[in-house]
């Protein structure tokens, strides 16, 4: 699965808004090449507070390393999973996270993980979905657009994921 491929996938869902930061678009240059997938259907940038899922395409000196992105051709797709599918898929909550961080390699591609920095936020990351993890990415990230559809649509703001 390539990062085209992820976000025709997503862009393929109902709804789906995504931003991908340039340098002609305003974005902070720090975030350039990144994606932000929004649950959005009015099209109201308003609307677009917290995405649902990302792809990180390099490291962030200084906070965000430890999947060492800056190889050539690496990229992170993480996804906003909620606390029962987290533990479903990493057999721990969230909140426990941090008692689990210092035994796992964040660098390991085709592997669901723990985001290395949003793991108690109920986040879970894939570096380069592959043969082992394409179906899973897709069914997260389909569950990840429901639950944003569904605080779309009750009226949820959520100030992190």
């Amino acid at each position: 699965m390539t990062e085209n491929d992820v976000i025709e996938f997503v862009t393929g869902l109902p709804g789906v808004v995504a931003f991908t930061a340039a340098e002609d678009n305003g974005a902070p240059q720090a975030a350039w090449g990144d994606t932000f997938f929004y649950y959005d259907p009015d099209d109201e940038p308003a609307n677009r507070k917290m995405p649902f899922a990302t792809i990180v395409v390099k490291d962030y000196e200084g906070f965000d390393t430890a999947s060492d992105l800056n190889r050539p051709g690496v990229f992170r797709v993480n996804i906003g999973v909620g606390r029962t599918v987290f533990e479903e898929v990493l057999g721990y909550p969230p909140a426990a996270h941090a008692d689990h961080h210092e035994a796992l390699d964040y660098r390991v591609p085709d592997r669901v993980l723990p985001h290395p920095l949003y793991a108690a936020q109920s986040w879970i990351c894939v570096l380069n979905p592959g043969d082992a993890t394409t179906a899973r990415v897709r069914d997260l990230l389909t569950g990840a657009h429901a639950r944003a559809a569904a605080r779309h649509r009750t009226g949820e703001r959520t100030t992190r994921a």
